[in-house]
């Protein structure tokens, strides 16, 4: 097959040999791996370190099978903000008049967000009879009515009703919905104004395991004991976090708990990983709290070296609908280091590690059940080592980035034959 996939926001191969890749770069990796021609349309913008990686568009050929098409538009500070949206319709007015210049594809994978490149995806796909695919994997532009305060949200429907339009629009126009879960491929299928078919299908987050190379082990060993956190005796329980300092997480419950914990018998540490709006305002929050490490970005292998560290993976999530629903990477990183979850969020999440006994849930905003739900664990090792066992077991059944990707594989060319066949 001949695939597209339309993806921003996630990082690029180019960005550094120890970038950790997101669902479509490793999905673009697993094609070409397969036989497949990918071409990977994407923006020169750095969403996570806010600067353009290149000054106007730009191909990279990562392989003779594997391209990533960069696409320039304006630069953002912030992720709520005018100049994103103008980097959205940016960068989906390149694809349109680009696209142009590619042979054809015989199928696009197009995620959402953004509402502007899979509008842009349909039409090209209704233009050369290309089957599109949608993989939803936020709930745009729902998410932003959970910033506001509710007895504004009518108004501010009203005011998002141009977004709300293009995405009836992109999913009426899809050949097929699919999503992190049931429910976000529901929503879809919703907004696409029709009853779910069989091409409407879920598929979950998908992560290798693999062991970096043993040198940067040490490496990332080294970083890790330079702040502080040493294996062997001195091992401590560690509560690890990473992920953007944004508006998602409840961090300042973390915080609050970490505070608790501190100066007790029990040598409880908190490391919460990553950059982004929020980092100053955290770390000033926990400001005199030893018992907190706030290493900012770090790199896959360090990541890889502290889940391995650690004792349990926090999941701070604000129970919004558009986590209620989802089944968030995080957690499922964490399961695939055998690291027993603990989360803030309601919803799938909740179901998945309930049933499973792979983690246990707290409420939002309660820093004493998440300090308790803490001290349970430690307390009690042989149960924490059956939750651990349980959290791989998990994963090896459900979320090994193979089987995953083959599944996601296979369904683009089912959706392939179906398109052939109805538009014989």
């Amino acid at each position: 097959m001949r695939v597209s996939l339309l993806t921003i926001g996630e990082p690029l191969p180019m960005d550094g040999h120890n970038i950790r890749l997101h669902r479509a770069g490793m999905f673009a990796e697993f094609l070409a791996s397969k036989g497949h021609q990918v071409v990977w349309w994407s923006s020169t913008f750095d969403h996570v370190n806010k600067k353009n990686r290149f000054a106007r568009d730009t191909t990279i050929n990562v392989s003779d099978r594997y391209r990533i098409r960069l696409l320039h538009s304006v630069a953002y500070k912030k992720n709520v903000s005018l100049r994103r949206i103008l980097n959205h319709r940016g960068v989906a007015g390149k694809f349109a008049r680009l696209a142009e210049t590619e042979p054809p594809p015989d199928i696009i994978l197009s995620s959402l967000p953004t509402l502007e490149l899979c509008l842009s995806a349909a039409k090209y796909g209704r233009e050369k009879k290309v089957p599109v695919i949608l993989d939803v994997r936020d709930l745009w532009p729902d998410i932003f009515l959970d910033l506001v305060p509710l007895p504004l949200r009518k108004a501010a429907r009203v005011a998002l009703f141009p977004m709300f339009e293009t995405l009836k629009a992109a999913c009426a126009g899809a050949t097929a919905i699919t999503g992190l879960t049931p429910g976000f491929v529901d929503w879809g299928v919703k907004h696409a104004n029709r009853r779910r078919t069989s091409l409407d299908r879920d598929f979950p987050m998908g992560y290798s395991d693999a062991a970096p190379g043993a040198a940067a082990v040490r490496e990332a060993e080294n970083f890790w004991a330079a702040k502080g956190l040493p294996g062997g005796s001195d091992k401590k329980f560690i509560a690890c976090f990473f992920g953007t300092l944004g508006r998602q997480f409840d961090l300042e419950t973390v915080i609050a708990a970490a505070k608790k914990l501190s100066g007790r018998e029990r040598p409880f540490h908190f490391v919460l990983c990553g950059s982004g709006d929020n980092f100053d305002y955290y770390r000033k929050l926990a400001g005199g709290c030893d018992n907190i490490t706030f290493p900012g970005w770090v790199n896959a292998e360090q990541i890889w070296v502290l889940m391995r560290m650690s004792a349990v993976g926090l999941a701070p999530y604000l129970s919004t609908r558009n986590f209620t629903i989802n089944l968030p990477n995080k957690p499922v990183e964490y399961l695939s280091a055998g690291l027993p979850v603990v989360s803030s969020l309601s919803g799938v999440l909740e179901e998945l590690l309930c049933s499973s006994n792979c983690g246990v849930t707290y409420p939002n905003h309660s820093p004493d059940a998440l300090a308790a739900a803490l001290i349970d664990l430690y307390d009690d090792p042989g149960w924490l080592g059956e939750m651990s066992k349980n959290a791989h077991a998990l994963y090896l059944e459900k979320f090994v980035a193979g089987k995953v990707y083959t599944d996601i594989m296979d369904h683009l060319e089912l959706v392939c034959e179906s398109y052939r066949n109805e538009h014989a």
